[in-house]
């Protein structure tokens, strides 16, 4: 780490903090004695996603996020609690340790944390996912779980 001071990167570590997403140092150069914030965060996932029309794609963290977001709007869940759902997700990933991933599996990995989490938020992704084309399908699906 590199002062932004005087640029020597003999620096200290005087405070450390988890944070959410990131991690919180506060530094201290051992040259000037300049002291500052860094805010250390993991490196994204770097795979390619395989779509239903043979394209790749970067994984966007974004897109995942919004699926997630719609299905759970309105329903009793906080953004600190999305977020987690989302990194367990993006663990789940990251374990998978694949360089491609099909859109399908990431779609079944979504569909099967709603499923524990919430029905609600469940059929409303899995109806946007499996592009439910009537209500029937939708019904046959909330039958489906009450069995």
């Amino acid at each position: 780490m590199l002062c932004p001071a005087c640029k020597r990167s003999d620096t200290k570590v005087l405070d450390s903090r988890d944070e959410d997403h990131f991690v919180r140092r506060r530094r201290e150069c051992l040259q000037c004695h300049y002291r500052f914030t860094t805010y250390e965060r993991s490196e994204p996932i770097k795979i390619q996603v395989l779509k239903r029309n043979n394209t790749t794609e970067e994984y966007q963290r974004e897109k995942l996020a919004r699926g997630i977001r719609l299905a759970l709007e309105k329903r009793p869940f906080s953004k600190d609690q999305i977020e987690a759902i989302i990194d367990e997700i993006e663990r789940t990933i990251l374990v998978l340790n694949v360089k491609r991933i099909p859109s399908r599996q990431i779609g079944d990995l979504v569909t099967d944390k709603l499923k524990e989490l919430d029905e609600v938020a469940y059929l409303r992704f899995l109806s946007v996912y499996k592009s439910f084309g009537s209500a029937k399908k939708f019904q046959t699906e909330a039958e489906k779980l009450n069995k």
